[in-house]
């Protein structure tokens, strides 16, 4: 599996890199501009992404425009709906207007409040298919 971290803060981008070593290849980046460049490389390397984990609050290119521009690439690119890169926004930000600009607006896969939960992010994970590698 690959994913790829999205994550202006440092701390947050190790502990972040650290709790999905488990399961695969793991990359970061720190804004959502980085994040659509990294997106498109890996395509352009035949080495998509499985999953994203995507800060909202980010300089430059912010997480809801970074996961708008993202699922405009795929569409552009002919992916189907079915086959999406998984985009779990990750946020301290619990308020309503935010999940429903990430999930309806922007087409993300799922939500996750900061800190992040290790059992809720195993859940999360494995509610797509993923599971531990060591």
């Amino acid at each position: 599996m690959r994913v790829l971290v999205v994550e202006d803060d440092f701390a947050s981008r190790r502990m972040m890199q650290r709790l999905l070593a488990a399961y695969g290849e793991v990359d970061v980046v720190v804004d959502g501009e980085e994040a659509v460049d990294a997106f498109k490389i890996a395509w352009d390397e035949s080495r998509p992404y499985d999953v994203l984990f995507m800060d909202i609050m980010m300089p430059r290119v912010n997480g809801h425009e970074a996961l708008r521009r993202i699922r405009t690439v795929e569409k552009e690119m002919g992916i189907r709906t079915v086959d999406e890169v998984k985009i779990i926004m990750t946020t301290v930000m619990e308020d309503p207007k935010n999940v429903i600009e990430a999930y309806q607006e922007g087409g993300a896969t799922a939500y996750l409040v900061k800190p992040i939960d290790l059992e809720k992010l195993r859940k999360e994970l494995e509610k797509h298919g993923f599971h531990p590698v060591r």
